[in-house]
């Protein structure tokens, strides 16, 4: 019977996917939870690299050496600061389908998944993989940027259009937010500045005020007539916000506001980690 909270955590041993480690194993010291370091082989492309180990038998064992240097360092640094475990998994395949795959099979609770973003000439092949687990599993996912290393997050930005999902997602939010003592701003951009908006907002505060049970909560109704994403980067900043959070819903706000590939949904915050809820 799973008891523990569950962190995935995919690897291919460059920085990017380096750091997001050092993340999961951070927020996995706090909600004492079960870390899980997850390669997945590639064997066609090391095959043209070397040939002549066709069975991959070197590939195996450079790769388990790997994981179980990373599994070392995880637990000198994090066992005793709380984290509850730390092991290894690999297996040969597709890295999204078998991401995919073994976190439903584990039923992890969060998978923390590093990327190196997108610039203005082409897709990174780290953040198109990263962009496609968000859109294919069914778990909550942390994307932790190459540039972004850890801190104890001052301010959480929850990004909402008063959903009635809002009111288990708060709840989500606000436990991590008390391992930190952070804020929480849950804030809603609008396009235009009416008196609905105003009315919908006080109704929606009102609303999931009693699922609320912790007191650095800010509820934040902003207007931006132009680009929308523009405007909660705009407001991520000035606000300083350390995480901005979604949900991953059907015309949800997030996919209102930005275009429908989440690469592109994911470079306009690519200094900041991505925390998508899905699971409730």
């Amino acid at each position: 019977m799973k008891t523990a909270f569950t962190i995935l955590c995919p690897t291919d041993f460059s920085e990017c996917s380096l750091n997001a480690i050092e993340y999961a194993a951070k927020l996995g010291e706090k909600y004492k939870a079960d870390l899980i370091l997850f390669h997945v082989l590639n064997k066609t492309d090391y095959a043209k690299l070397s040939p002549s180990d066709y069975l991959g038998i070197n590939q195996r064992a450079f790769v388990e050496e790997k994981l179980q240097n990373l599994q070392k360092a995880v637990r000198v640094e994090s066992l005793e600061k709380g984290l509850n475990s730390c092991s290894y998994h690999f297996i040969e395949g597709k890295i999204v389908n078998e991401t995919v795959s073994f976190s439903k099979e584990i039923k992890a609770d969060l998978i923390v998944i590093g990327t190196e973003g997108m610039n203005e000439l082409r897709e990174n092949i780290i953040g198109s993989r990263a962009s496609r687990i968000v859109e294919s599993t069914d778990r909550d996912v942390l994307v932790v940027p190459r540039r972004v290393f850890f801190k104890p997050p001052r301010k959480l930005v929850y990004a909402t259009d008063y959903m009635e999902e809002d009111k288990l997602a708060i709840q989500k939010i606000v436990e991590m937010a008390r391992f930190f003592d952070s804020e929480i701003d849950m804030v809603h951009i609008s396009s235009t500045q009416k008196a609905i908006d105003k009315s919908l907002h006080l109704v929606t505060i009102e609303e999931i005020q009693p699922f609320i049970k912790y007191d650095k909560v800010n509820f934040v109704l902003k207007s931006f007539r132009n680009d929308l994403a523009l405007g909660l980067e705009n407001y991520l900043n000035v606000a300083k916000g350390d995480i901005l959070i979604t949900l991953s819903k059907k015309k949800s706000f997030f996919d209102k506001i930005f275009s429908n590939n989440l690469s592109k949904k994911m470079a306009y915050f690519i200094n900041k980690p991505l925390w998508v809820i899905k699971t409730f």
